[in-house]
């Protein structure tokens, strides 16, 4: 057993009496749905500061708790606030939370966030369905000895998005008259904003768009066999492509602005998928 896994069962043992229920799906709380729990549901909360050994967010506005509800009576953990690796932990740390949510219960990791758009076709404001990523940019979750008892050595990364369940994203986007832009996300590391010539470089490699979490969460997902889907809100357009800079308050406009139908297109999704698995 690894020092990685012992310490991944040490924080599961000592919450595992306050779970309220066994999670169907994970949900990651990215920028514009910080708020997303406060009309769930709610039927438990776990503070990160009461997890022993747990990494804490120190961005501003995360609250840092696992929150249990049901979102469309699928029983839903959701993370409020999440790890970044910029704020200087390591990528075991970074994962740790979404290992965790595996160990309650959960089979589907559903990763929001806040992106930059590299894709002239996109505009702030629109919602980006995860169809594939790149994460060579930050270093991998698997690096170091294996977690056996997660996953295998060498884990195929062929479908990381699973194709059901992005259907069903599309199935609901449709149904609510949201449009949805669809495409491939890249992680870098931050915390600074991109150059021109690093927003050039991320659209010749293919990304449509670039943040600074989620691909990483998807690789520790995947090496547990979880089925994973993600929504990237397009905060902005990368540097380079706008005379206007970049800043940390025009993303979290956007994401405020967008919140309500985020809302809309996170629960429809969710209540689909709890349709389809009864």
């Amino acid at each position: 057993m690894t020092k990685a896994y012992e310490r991944l069962l040490r924080c599961y043992e000592g919450i595992r009496d306050r779970i309220p229920f066994s999670p169907k799906v994970a949900l990651v709380l990215g920028s514009g749905l910080g708020d997303y729990a406060d009309s769930a549901a709610v039927e438990g909360v776990l503070d990160y500061h009461d997890i022993e050994g747990f990494p804490v967010s120190t961005v501003s506005g995360h609250k840092g708790r696992f929150v249990f509800a049901y979102v469309g009576g699928v029983p839903v953990v959701m993370m409020q606030g999440r790890v970044h690796y910029y704020e200087g932990y390591p990528m075991e740390d970074v994962v740790l939370p979404i290992r965790l949510m595996k160990l309650m219960g959960a089979e589907v990791l559903f990763l929001t966030n806040a992106a930059g758009g590299v894709n002239f076709d996109f505009h702030p404001g629109d919602f980006m369905m995860i169809t594939d990523q790149i994460a060579n940019f930050v270093p991998s979750p698997l690096i170091g000895p294996n977690i056996d008892e997660l996953g295998e050595r060498f884990c195929d990364m062929s479908q990381i998005y699973d194709r059901g369940l992005c259907q069903v994203i599309r199935d609901t986007a449709r149904e609510l008259g949201i449009s949805l832009q669809e495409g491939t996300y890249i992680q870098l590391t931050g915390p600074n904003f991109e150059s021109p010539k690093e927003v050039r470089m991320c659209r010749i490699l293919g990304a449509d768009a670039v943040g600074m979490s989620t691909a990483c969460e998807a690789i520790a997902a995947n090496h547990m066999g979880m089925r994973i889907c993600g929504i990237s809100c397009i905060s902005n357009l990368g540097c380079g492509m706008t005379e206007q800079p970049l800043s940390h308050e025009e993303v979290k406009e956007t994401g405020d602005r967008v919140a309500p139908l985020f809302k809309q297109l996170v629960t429809g999704a969710i209540t689909r998928m709890g349709q389809a698995e009864a």
